[in-house]
């Protein structure tokens, strides 16, 4: 049994924010049966711990980065976890990144030094009873694990870096350096400086044995300059150890058969059962019940997935006879761009501002697109649950996009092969030519129904992505799975 502890800032279901929580939650599953053994460190946050009904005090800290703290034992709806009690780091109203007001917390670069500062400690053997092989640090928040184990008290621990977005990088001043706890030796070699400040992600990138992202085109793109965000020559120095294998998703949680989010439920062989959860996702966003095709937003509302390029192409798709339910929150002049879009076209276009895990799922089990125009997208969630569910996607042929949706051109809808619309350059104008793409294949009833049959039949499960990251692990300590050994 190989043994790895994954250290993550948010993992469903006890916290979430975004997929980042739907992988780290759904990947120790995937991997008991193949011989790995994943442990989650998390943060104490008040929504964590009301969650532990039955925890262990397996450690103590005198002084974690400005205060006492006790590391807890659990277990939860099947997660192994950890969870760092510091209440003076984490015990405080809002999210898990930034306060009720929206600001970040200025004080985050101690909440995940924090956070990965204990996982280095417990890879040097802070558990008597527990020693992982391999500490798996997701994105910047545990930017920093690499850089412990490479840099302070050695210790036999190999370390795997993911990004799940590059975007996000963890930059504070270089006045925290020494507050760190972290050896000079880090500073003098360059390993955590960035343009005159620190990254705990640029950390995490250099020092670690390995490096994963979410899906293989987007391990390409971030070694360019397009795609980088200033990293791009790390990466490309770093490529041989890069890894992009694409999410998955648990198709026990994302199921139209038996989701009790769905009015209806229903299968390939059944999606016009789907017009119901149709009825009811019009009733939730206050639409009418035109027969036109129903386009849904299940997003962020950022620059990033494109959401000023579809806002301004929303007058012409409800001109054609379409109906816009958006689901997300962001940016505040895009969340304003939406509601006047709404009072523009009453009866037409809906929206609703807030995460709502419910929602999300019915949704997806009744529009009949689901739009995901993103500028960048390491690998998307959202396309993959919509392909589960019958809900087409339309999107821009980036990164974890390009390698999970197959276009609807004439050639892959004779080979009946298409799972959905993509588009490219990611430009205003080629997403309303895609628009305008989607309400013709959905005139054409026969070829649309293949459409969403073949989507549904598609491998969006966690299990090949499982296999590559259980023989990342094996590699990585030389050591054969447990699942291969009768092999």
């Amino acid at each position: 049994m190989i043994e790895v502890l994954s250290i993550a800032s948010e993992v469903y279901p006890l916290v979430k924010t975004g997929g980042l929580a739907d992988v780290a939650g759904a990947l120790p599953k995937a991997l008991a049966p193949l011989g790995v053994a994943m442990r989650t460190l998390l943060p104490g946050y008040p929504v964590v711990m009301s969650k532990l009904s039955d925890r262990t005090a397996v450690a103590s800290f005198a002084d974690l980065f400005g205060g006492a703290a006790r590391l807890l034992a659990a277990r939860v709806e099947g997660l192994d976890l950890l969870v760092i009690d510091a209440p003076h780091l984490y015990d405080r109203p809002g999210g898990p990144y930034a306060g009720p007001d929206g600001a970040d917390w200025p004080d985050n670069w101690q909440r995940f030094a924090a956070l990965s500062f204990v996982a280095y400690e417990i890879g040097r053997g802070l558990l008597p009873d527990y020693r992982p092989q391999i500490l798996h640090a997701h994105d910047w928040q545990a930017g920093l694990v690499p850089a412990y184990v490479a840099f302070n008290a050695p210790t036999r621990v190999k370390t795997i870096q993911t990004v799940h977005n590059l975007a996000f990088q963890g930059r504070f001043g270089w006045e925290v350096f020494p507050e760190l706890r972290l050896d000079y030796r880090a500073a003098d070699e360059g390993a955590i400086e960035f343009y005159g400040g620190i990254s705990f992600l640029k950390a995490g990138l250099q020092c670690a044995d390995a490096l994963t992202t979410v899906s293989p085109t987007y391990a390409q793109e971030i070694r360019t300059e397009a795609y980088g965000m200033g990293l791009q020559g790390l990466l490309q120095s770093r490529a041989d150890v890069l890894h992009g294998i694409t999410n998955g998703i648990d198709v026990h949680e994302w199921n139209p058969g038996d989701d009790a989010a769905l009015p209806d439920h229903y299968s390939a062989t059944t999606t016009m059962l789907r017009a119901g959860n149709k009825q009811a996702v019009a009733h939730e966003f206050g639409l009418d019940g035109t027969d036109g095709p129903l386009f849904a937003v299940v997003s962020r509302l950022t620059w990033q997935k494109g959401m000023d390029m579809l806002a301004h192409c929303i007058d012409d798709l409800v001109s054609r006879g379409g109906r816009l339910a958006v689901l997300g929150s962001g940016e505040i002049a895009l969340e304003n761009g939406f509601k006047a879009a709404a009072i523009r076209h009453p009866g037409k276009v809906g929206i609703v501002t807030k995460y709502d895990e419910r929602l999300s799922h019915l949704v997806q089990g009744g529009a009949d697109v689901m739009v995901i125009p993103s500028r960048f997208e390491p690998c998307g969630l959202t396309q993959l649950y919509g392909l589960r569910y019958g809900c087409v996607p339309l999107v821009s042929r980036v990164g974890g996009l390009a390698d999970t949706v197959i276009d609807a051109n004439e050639a892959a809808v004779e080979a009946g092969v298409a799972t959905g619309i993509v588009f490219a350059p990611a430009t205003q104008e080629a997403l309303g030519e895609a628009i305008r793409r989607t309400f013709a294949l959905y005139g054409r009833e026969k070829v649309w129904r293949k459409m969403q049959r073949r989507g549904m039949k598609s491998d969006v499960s966690w299990e090949a992505s499982a296999e590559k990251y259980a023989d990342l692990y094996s590699n990585l300590i030389g050591q054969k799975r447990d699942d291969d050994q009768d092999d």
